[in-house]
């Protein structure tokens, strides 16, 4: 499993700054560990609904400069969120402080049946739009920051759901042609612009035979549109137990089994003293 590149997740809620820190700049200086994550939340999606969180590209452009090697995005960030002209400002702004070391995930957003996800919008006065709309919104943006990122001169965009006038991006990103694109989910509709847009799709762990139906579809999405399915590299979320890492390792095996090649290994706080070494010692090192 040479080709299999490895990675954490910290979800930088009901933890502190200062936590999540010491576990990546631990990562940084750990071979086997080649990308770290966050999630895109406002609002707590686990344990005390009123706990802490943080904003999560705010936390990673500080973390960007902090870290030297890892390769750093957020897994994956909600669309709905931002709009996307400003999304592309941020996101080229995160890989001119981490030189060139951004991967940008992004996906449609929460899902409607997820209360605790959910109530993040109304907090925050943002719009919840039904899903049909959102996955057109979430296409057009995916279109409309890959063109602020590579496109030379100001450009009008008369979308469904996005409308822009004289939009134009300066800086450009430092990687060329642009980031890689990650597009997480597993709904069809997001197949199909993943099909389209991604480099990288994620998917979250659990149910390895549902991951591999969801890539299987993904294929056959992408050999519609005339694009090598190998072109694009599948990646998982499996969530690490500090108690049975033999369970973990197996789980990976699995996946990378599978064909998925970028595996995010999710760490839950509280993050024990040394846990980046211990990930690659008891996960990376005998899955590899």
């Amino acid at each position: 499993m040479t080709d299999t590149t490895f990675g954490i997740m910290t979800a930088p809620s009901q933890v502190s700054y200062a936590e999540i820190q010491r576990v990546w700049h631990e990562a940084d200086a750990i071979p086997e560990i080649e990308h770290a994550w966050l999630f895109d939340h406002l609002m707590p999606i686990f344990g005390e609904p009123d706990g802490p969180i943080f904003e999560g590209w705010t936390l990673l452009s500080a973390l960007a400069a902090q870290t030297r090697r890892l390769r750093l995005g957020l897994l994956v960030t909600s669309n709905r969120i931002r709009p996307p002209a400003l999304l592309a400002k941020i996101a080229t702004t995160v890989d001119i402080v981490s030189g060139g070391r951004l991967d940008f995930g992004i996906g449609v957003g929460s899902r409607p049946d997820i209360a605790m996800a959910r109530r993040e919008y109304e907090a925050h006065g943002l719009p919840y739009l039904e899903t049909k709309d959102a996955v057109q919104r979430f296409a057009e943006a995916c279109t409309v920051i890959r063109r602020l990122w590579t496109e030379d001169e100001p450009f009008d965009f008369d979308g469904e759901q996005i409308r822009l006038t004289r939009a134009f991006g300066n800086p450009k990103p430092v990687q060329r042609p642009h980031p890689p694109i990650m597009i997480g989910g597993r709904a069809g509709a997001t197949l199909r612009v993943a099909a389209e847009h991604a480099d990288l799709w994620n998917i979250p762990g659990g149910d390895i035979d549902d991951a591999i139906s969801r890539s299987a579809l993904l294929d056959r999405y992408c050999t519609e549109i005339g694009r090598d399915p190998a072109d694009l590299t599948r990646s998982i979320y499996l969530p690490v137990s500090y108690s049975d890492p033999g369970a973990t390792r197996a789980a990976v095996g699995e996946a990378t089994g599978a064909g998925f090649r970028h595996v995010i290994l999710g760490l839950a706080d509280p993050y024990p003293a040394g846990v980046a070494q211990w990930v690659a010692d008891e996960v990376i090192r005998p899955s590899s």
